[in-house]
């Protein structure tokens, strides 16, 4: 996946948790307990982002406590969870932090995600994404949901903003 000049001006991403940072399975044990597994690349994908000097925010219409706990094990302070209206969410955080649409980057999969995919500048769609979605974003990750589509998205935008072989020095120095 190759990001275009668009990248260049991106200061946020935004994404949607079930179906694009997990691969949308929603497990209960036998006590009722929610959980989900999430990819390690999207994982290190988001701590690159946010050390490279960037936001990451995580958009959700569900509520879960392991959302809560991945967040904060990856330093995501923007969490908003139990957001039917994902675009009032989203436009609710773009005004805090002092941005423009122009300057974010939305990641989803289902039709949920629609409304924010055609308000930002970089609508993206991951690999499984439903085909409304695909056909409304400007960008369509390899990979699907939950198996590293975010990481790939979080390396296209810094190749385009010229900062990966930045990051890629810290590991080989």
């Amino acid at each position: 996946m190759k990001i275009d000049a668009a990248g260049r001006d991106i200061e946020l991403i935004l994404s949607d948790v079930d179906g694009t940072l997990t691969d949308g399975s929603i497990i209960y044990d036998n006590q009722g307990i929610e959980t989900k597994a999430f990819h390690i690349h999207d994982g290190l994908g988001i701590k690159l982002w946010q050390q490279a000097g960037f936001s990451f925010g995580l958009l959700t219409a569900r509520s879960s406590h392991v959302v809560k706990i991945r967040a904060a094990e990856l330093g995501v302070k923007i969490l908003r969870q139990g957001f039917e209206d994902k675009l009032s969410a989203a436009k609710q955080v773009i005004d805090q932090l002092g941005l423009e649409p122009s300057q974010v980057c939305y990641i989803g999969d289902d039709l949920p995600d629609l409304p924010v995919i055609r308000y930002v500048r970089l609508g993206v769609a991951v690999a499984d994404a439903v085909p409304e979605v695909r056909e409304a974003a400007q960008v369509t990750t390899r990979l699907p949901g939950g198996r590293g589509a975010v990481r790939e998205v979080v390396e296209a935008l810094l190749k385009s903003k010229q900062r990966w072989a930045d990051i890629i020095r810290k590991f080989t120095n």
